[in-house]
């Protein structure tokens, strides 16, 4: 999995509350809690509670009900009798904290971009807007989420979720309804046109973005763009050529592809434990600014029928990465490939039809009219047309009088993802875990690592996966070169996708052939395949459209050693097994691999070499440095003095050549887990290398024994962490600007984190989410999280009632 990424692109991919009868569910008595407004009460999400009780705001909740507790950090725990009260509850509570990026994600799947900030202006992902617009307006004017909709399920969504949604969006509109724009606590959208009501259409667009994420989401700038050439037979004037990262297979897209998301998961099972109680990590790496990428932590409630603690996408109405009472789950981002690139041959002097075993077949053609608003503020309508292939949308890239690509997504017509959490999150253990993934085959694109009460643990790829034989794999593809991406060969039906007889859709793998490992000591995954998802059992013989390669990047392998060194004791954490303490301490030890294996071979260089030349001829004196380096533990804390050199030194080397060119032991197939290690000191190139990182900190008049924090920082708290391929497992890249600004500069890397031990008497779990639960500059929840992180604290997490009721800092808001 490719590690390196820009800040602001859109990435790929890593809930409950109590109510009986309004009174009781959170086991607190009617004497302390009021259930009258008061007027200290504002539901804000401030830490407000009392010794003498919480802070109460009860407000008409216009035929719903739900109750909304807020614990430190402003947690929400969500209860409700009912699925549209929780929705409900959800709903006010999200755009209590939220109001402007949800917001704005509704502008954008509603194509009116253009209508509010002009067509030359961005989205947050960077795309034109008329270019974004004009997918959108054309997914609306097909009608493709609405046809979904009018499925029943599994392909449809289930009543429940039916209803939560409806009740999702009557909450945010709720609280907009009573706040009033004017007076919305985000600047960013306060009196703004575009902060309006919401509709549930608006959100499951958003839940079709994100399980579109890893294909057509990513490319929607691109379909909106696709025109045929001019009649001199070149491309279109303006069509974009292929952006960077070209996909590693023709199945997989090049604009969002699994290598551009991140996380790490460990479910750790009896024989792995001290106590012989399962245990799971969540750590999801992914972008820190992009709306329908970040998480936002929740407790969601209906007594007897769920109670589900966790993290969730924006606008996404359950938790994705969680647990309940009995079984704890988490995902990574799938190396499956969940969509494919078609080269359509098109047919001789008709660049809008293409060739098909022989027979020529038009595309089809949609106009599409899109609202834009002009310099002087007056609107007009500009029509733009897209075009349609039999696989799917047709692209910009590389359109020529020869040849246009189109893109097959798996996930196409998937609305099925949101059953399947639902399922998951009521599941009691794994069975039943994987009969939710087996009935809705909804999973968009992760590996999903889980654990129940009996101590088990389970891997599985179930992800919406495209059905290609590894012949097809090989005879199929079409090489791009200049003009396009690489991509199957559209002119023959022998390079279509194939059908399983259990898959619910056509052209996804089914479950019976989908890899899945279970254990009783672990299972791990860090974006790497399906094979050593415990190394004791290798997962092989599965279609090449599972990444079934044997070679790991340094996250990965850093991840099995410290899980190996854990278990015999070695680490340095005290006896041999994980506990709640150890796997904390673990996930933020903010250990560098690449430093463990070659920190001391760049300091024997250097010693060996203290006047080093750099590219450009000059000797520079690296005594300094290298004492910095000598000094430095190795690890990536905020406070580390050596880290920012060493990644950067390590940047300027990677430049120099791929990893094995001057490792000091090259990979070994036959050690997949502990090759390619070390740095070759005697290479010219790694002296070279040194000697440009010392010169570009005395360029940019940073001292080289600087702390990592200063040089990676959120709205101005220092940063932990680096980025994944120098072998950090803490993942992490920002610049001192991240989240500053407007809009605030981007950063990526561990959001939400998770560590559960599922005990005989409930789960005990530590949380993190490390931007907080406002995008809100204003708000205290922006930064309070991250300043733990960069101290590396957690938060314990309250899932009883008890629990959150013995909260001091409690608020109550009642909607009834």
């Amino acid at each position: 999995m490719g590690e390196s990424r820009r800040l602001t692109k859109r990435q790929k991919w890593s809930q409950s509350g109590k109510l009986t009868a309004l009174t009781a569910a959170l086991c607190v008595t009617s004497a302390t809690v009021s259930l009258l407004p008061t007027a200290s009460s504002a539901a804000t999400g401030t830490d407000g509670g009392t010794a003498a009780g919480p802070v109460v705001q009860a407000l008409d909740g216009g035929g719903r009900t739900a109750r909304i507790s807020r614990t430190e950090y402003g947690i929400p725990h969500i209860s409700a009798r009912n699925f549209d009260g929780l929705g409900y509850g959800y709903g006010y509570a999200f755009a209590q904290d939220n109001i402007c990026e949800l917001a704005d994600m509704v502008v954008t799947v509603r194509g009116d971009r253009s209508r509010f900030f002009g067509p030359d202006g961005k989205t947050g992902e960077g795309a034109p807007n008329l270019a974004s617009d004009t997918y959108y307006q054309g997914r609306q004017r097909a009608g493709t989420v609405q046809k979904l909709l009018a499925r029943k399920a599994p392909l449809g969504p289930t009543a429940e979720l039916r209803r939560m949604v409806e009740g999702y969006a009557a909450g945010y509109n709720r609280y907009l309804r009573d706040t009033g724009t004017a007076k919305l606590p985000d600047p960013r959208c306060q009196g703004k046109p575009w902060a309006r009501p919401i509709t549930a259409l608006d959100l499951w667009n958003l839940v079709y973005d994100v399980n579109g994420a890893t294909g057509t989401t990513p490319l929607a700038p691109d379909i909106g763009d696709a025109k045929p050439p001019t009649a001199g037979g070149g491309e279109a004037p303006g069509s974009p050529r292929p952006r960077g990262g070209q996909p590693s297979s023709a199945a997989s897209p090049s604009a969002a592809s699994a290598s551009d998301f991140g996380s790490n998961g460990w479910a750790l099972g009896r024989d792995a434990t001290r106590s012989g109680n399962a245990m799971v990590l969540g750590n999801p790496h992914l972008p820190w600014t992009a709306g329908n990428f970040r998480f936002y932590q929740v407790q969601l409630t209906i007594p007897g029928t769920l109670d589900v603690s966790g993290g969730s996408l924006y606008g996404t109405p359950l938790v994705l990465i969680g647990h309940n009472r009995t079984l704890a789950w988490t995902h990574t981002a799938s190396n499956g490939q969940h969509a494919s690139f078609y080269a359509l041959k098109l047919a001789p002097g008709d660049p809008t039809s293409y060739l098909v075993d022989g027979r020529t077949v038009k595309m089809k053609r949609s106009t599409v009219p899109v609202t834009v608003r002009g310099e002087d503020g007056k609107l007009s309508t500009v029509r733009r047309t897209l075009y349609t292939s039999r696989f799917g949308p047709v692209l910009a890239n590389g359109w020529t009088a020869r040849t246009a690509y189109a893109f097959r997504d798996a996930n196409a017509d998937n609305l099925r993802s949101m059953n399947a959490w639902l399922a998951t999150g009521k599941a009691r253990d794994l069975g039943e875990l994987r009969t939710a993934q087996t009935t809705y085959q909804g999973n968009p694109w992760t590996y999903t690592l889980a654990a129940d009460t009996t101590g088990a643990t389970y891997f599985t790829d179930s992800s919406v996966t495209a059905n290609l034989t590894d012949a097809q794999l090989k005879k199929c593809v079409v090489q791009g070169g200049e003009e396009g991406p690489e991509a199957l060969d559209g002119s023959t039906t022998a390079c279509d996708w194939s059908n399983d007889p259990d898959a619910l859709v056509p052209g996804i793998v089914g479950p019976a052939r989908q890899p899945q490992l279970n254990r009783t000591d672990y299972v791990a995954n860090s974006n790497n395949g399906p094979r050593y998802t415990n190394p004791a059992a290798p997962l092989t013989g599965f279609p090449g459209t599972y990444d079934t390669g044997s070679r790991i990047s340094q996250r990965p392998q850093l991840g099995l050693r410290m899980i190996a060194e854990r278990l015999a004791g070695t680490d340095g954490l005290g006896a041999p097994g994980f506990n709640g303490a150890t796997l904390s301490a673990s996930m933020l030890g903010n250990r560098v691999l690449s430093a463990e294996t070659g920190r001391d071979d760049v300091v024997g260089m250097c010693r060996a070499h203290p006047r080093p030349t750099t590219t450009d001829g000059k000797q520079i004196d690296v005594t300094k440095a290298c004492a910095t380096l000598a000094d430095w533990d190795r690890r990536a804390d905020s406070d580390s003095r050596g880290a920012a050199l060493w990644t950067t030194f390590y940047d300027h080397l990677v430049r120099t050549g791929p990893p094995g060119d001057w490792n000091r032991v090259p990979y070994d197939p036959a050690q997949p887990l502990t090759t390619p290690r070390g740095i070759k000191g005697d290479d010219p190139r790694v002296r070279r290398a040194f000697a440009d990182t010392v010169q570009d900190f005395a360029a940019r008049e940073v001292p080289v024994d600087v702390e990592l924090g200063a040089t990676q920082k959120w709205a101005g708290v220092p940063l932990p962490g680096c980025n994944g391929n120098k072998g950090c497992f803490n993942v992490l890249e920002a610049s001192p600007e991240s989240g500053t600004g407007t809009p605030p500069g981007g950063a990526f890397g561990s959001s939400f984190l998770m560590a559960t031990e599922l005990t005989p008497t409930g789960p005990r779990t530590q949380t993190l989410l490390t931007y907080g639960q406002s995008s809100n500059p204003t708000s205290p929840h922006y930064t309070d999280q991250t300043r733990l992180f960069s101290r590396r604290q957690w938060v314990t997490e309250r899932f009883t009632p008890a629990e959150i009721a013995a909260d001091p800092k409690l608020t109550v808001t009642e909607l009834r």
